[in-house]
């Protein structure tokens, strides 16, 4: 792995290392919501839910479509989903 790759590989894992992030990429692994409904179901100001999700849109690893006066969020690439499901299943065989 050259260098370039392996800074790039560390941002998106710097991505989601956090616990807000980690439950919006498994909220949206269903599919798309509105910033206001990711709040609500993670008991979480909504400002906060803005900041956590601006920072994985940043990093490619959330895409988001504006429709009216909402903005919605998804995941950009579904590999992510399928990483943090080889570190849960790692998290779950060591604990």
């Amino acid at each position: 792995m050259n260098h370039e790759t392996a800074e790039h590989v560390a941002e998106v894992l710097k991505a989601v290392a956090h616990p807000i992030r980690l439950q919006i990429v498994e909220l949206l692994q269903h599919g798309e919501l509105p910033v206001g409904d990711i709040a609500n179901r993670l008991s979480i100001p909504q400002s906060v839910a803005s900041q956590q999700l601006g920072l994985m849109k940043s990093r490619q690893v959330l895409q988001s479509r504006r429709e009216g006066s909402k903005i919605f969020y998804s995941i950009k690439n579904r590999n992510v989903i399928n990483l943090l499901h080889c570190v849960y299943d790692h998290c779950e065989r060591n604990e």
